[in-house]
């Protein structure tokens, strides 16, 4: 294998209309408000260690996670934009952190005040393994924002303890993470301290996964737990390797597949690969929702099976969304197709940065594709169809801070003298060739507008390559160089253009992709979503609310012929592009107190406004729907 190497955040300057803001909101309001709920809810003093048996509150098993995802969204902030009030907050955490660890290592605030016999009991169920490989993550971004290396230092040590408990050795207990994470934390932390057993512990968890005796079960009888379990819900049915299906809870399975990928990256391991690429399938094809959302229910948090895509009772969790982003980026880097790159965008500009509001203070955890205020009494909370402050499993709200305080860990990729572009975001590269330094900028208005200017600046004129993503919702995309068209079939593979040349100062390439309206028609096996399409134009796909189009979503349809037309309203939730269409609903007039009639009702004209799914419930609380009724029949 030669993977490409992200080119880190670090090395990113990112000045960009659509994500700038959106970082800006994050570090100014979402990460003050998540910490004064994790000071609220007690995740933080939990580490001062003062519970005692018998008192309220005390600390949860997985607690520990929703902090180290914070310290992780802190560190990514501080990359791009130092602020000393910020890292003392981080600093003061830390401290109790390191406190907190025990004489061997381990670190847990539930099991270290609340049970601490009966640590590694339960590894099905307790999320030791999961907080232990959060922490280890914010530890290695820490060190990387500050030069700082006491987090490091501290995780490194429950590493090592855990490298003691777990293993293929005697003595050793041959388990592994009910809730995967450490998995792809541990590949992270070999790669920040060149600790090789680091990398050989996260392989251990995935070999032994799925194995026959079954440890969940050898573990639950020493406890005398007589409870049976499904163990496709944890992935672990069968060896990894076997696996052809995603399956079971979605956030789980996606941490656990971008693992495999660092490790098969990592290791040169072809058969792990191969078992990636079977699963990514198994989710690009038949499992995923148009928004990039995955997990269609809520029982179990999970997948369900192909094309079960269901819209109002769709789960299609924030994290899961995040956990796609992190296994498509891995796959990118393996295998350089952008088919991957198309998937991490889709779900980056509509199943994860719907999870929280405009303003940074409001959160979605369920993230369905249609929704009405009658569900406020039925579905459970994290399905309520506006948005919420917290949540007592809060696992979502820092999850999304990381994400958009790491944004530009995805834009860029790097192998040899080709530099990649993933993503069209405005932002500055500066990397080094053979010849020199070469600092390449984009300049664009993406997703609304249709163009990416990228410029390159060089004190030498040097040779390398630089290979322009071609978006897969793209059909005619243009390349020009210097103001010379570029024909792009001698030069396209696996979805990139690549133009080798020797570069010169002053250098221009100008990228269009055409971004008409499109209309999305499911496969026929997703029933839910016969005779309906859902509306798309570039990477965004679109939503109908309540707010703008009236009640009854439901019942309107769009004709197959109606001319749709796209317009920029920069007032309007903080600029959007918006989509608008002669359409057509039944007449309620006519209709006394019958439940049903034999005639036919007639349809009247209606007009249809659509705003980015992304955007949805930042107004007031409404209907919302993705899939619109098609009307074969009507007119223009």
């Amino acid at each position: 294998m030669s993977p490409l190497r992200a080119i880190t955040l670090s090395e990113v300057a990112i000045h960009d209309s659509f994500w700038s803001p959106r970082i800006d909101v994050n570090r100014e309001f979402t990460l003050p408000i998540e910490y004064e709920q994790l000071k609220k809810t007690g995740r933080i003093d939990a580490w001062k260690l003062r519970w005692k048996k018998g008192q309220p509150n005390p600390p949860h098993p997985f607690w520990d996670s929703d902090l180290a995802k914070w310290l992780e969204s802190v560190a990514y902030s501080l990359m791009t934009r130092p602020d000393k009030r910020l890292e003392r907050r981080a600093d003061q955490v830390i401290e109790l952190i390191h406190r907190a660890q025990q004489a061997d290592g381990y670190l847990n605030t539930h099991f270290i005040q609340v049970r601490l016999q009966e640590r590694w009991t339960n590894l099905r169920d307790d999320h030791e393994l999961y907080c232990a490989g959060h922490l280890m993550e914010a530890a290695v971004a820490y060190q990387q924002a500050t030069g700082k290396t006491r987090f490091l230092e501290v995780l490194c040590r429950y590493a090592d303890h855990i490298d003691k408990v777990f293993g293929p050795r005697k003595g050793q207990l041959k388990g592994y993470p009910g809730h995967e994470e450490i998995e792809l934390a541990l590949v992270k932390l070999f790669r920040a301290t060149q600790e090789e057993r680091y990398l050989d512990l996260a392989r251990f968890f995935i070999d032994e996964r799925g194995g026959s005796p079954h440890y969940f079960d050898q573990e639950a009888r020493k406890r005398g737990d007589p409870r049976k379990v499904e163990y496709s819900y944890y992935q672990a049915h069968s060896p990894v390797r076997e696996q052809k299906d995603a399956v079971g809870h979605a956030v789980r399975a996606c941490y656990l597949y971008a693992g495999m990928a660092d490790v098969a990256m990592e290791t040169e391991d072809p058969s792990l690969m191969k078992a990636c690429k079977m699963l990514w399938n198994s989710i690009e094809l038949k499992r995923m929702y148009i928004t990039g959302g995955i997990g269609s229910t809520h029982h179990g948090e999970r997948f369900t099976e192909d094309y079960d895509l269901p819209n109002e009772e769709a789960y299609a969790e924030t994290c899961a969304s995040i956990a796609l982003v992190f296994f498509a980026h891995r796959m990118l880097q393996a295998e350089k197709d952008s088919k991957y790159a198309d998937v991490l965008e889709r779900a980056l500009y509509n199943g994860v940065i719907t999870g929280v509001s405009l303003d940074g203070k409001g959160f979605f955890y369920g993230n369905p594709l249609a929704a009405h205020p009658s569900a406020k009494g039925i579905l459970p909370h994290v399905l309520q169809p506006q948005r919420q402050p917290w949540f007592g499993c809060a696992c979502c709200p820092p999850n999304i801070a990381r994400l958009i305080a790491s944004l530009g860990n995805y834009i860029y990729g790097r192998k040899g003298k080709e530099l990649y572009l993933h993503l069209y975001v405005g932002s500055s590269v500066l990397q080094t060739f053979p010849g020199g330094p070469v600092r390449i900028r984009q300049t664009t208005q993406y997703p609304w507008k249709e163009s990416v200017v990228v410029d390159i600046a060089t004190e030498t004129p040097q040779s390398f390559t630089l290979a322009f993503r071609l978006p897969g919702w793209c059909r005619n995309p243009k390349i020009r160089l210097n103001g010379k068209s570029v024909a792009l079939n001698p030069i396209t593979g696996k979805g990139y253009a690549k133009i080798h040349r020797r570069w010169k100062n002053g250098d221009r390439v100008k990228l269009f992709f055409p971004m008409p309206v499109e209309r999305v028609e499911s496969h026929p096996l997703v029933r839910h979503n016969a005779g309906r399409i859902a509306l798309q134009r570039g990477p965004i796909v679109y939503c109908l609310e309540e707010e703008d189009n009236g009640k009854n979503l439901y019942d309107l349809r769009l004709a197959r012929a109606s001319r749709i037309t796209a317009s920029f309203k920069k007032d309007l939730l903080g600029g959007i592009v918006v989509l608008r269409a002669k359409a057509r609903r039944r007449d309620l007039s006519t209709w006394k107190n019958d439940l049903y009639q034999v005639q036919s009702t007639k349809l009247i004209p209606a007009r249809i406004l659509a705003i980015p799914y992304a955007v949805r419930a930042n107004r007031s609380v409404g209907e919302m729907i993705v899939w619109i009724q098609e009307d074969p029949g009507g007119k223009k």
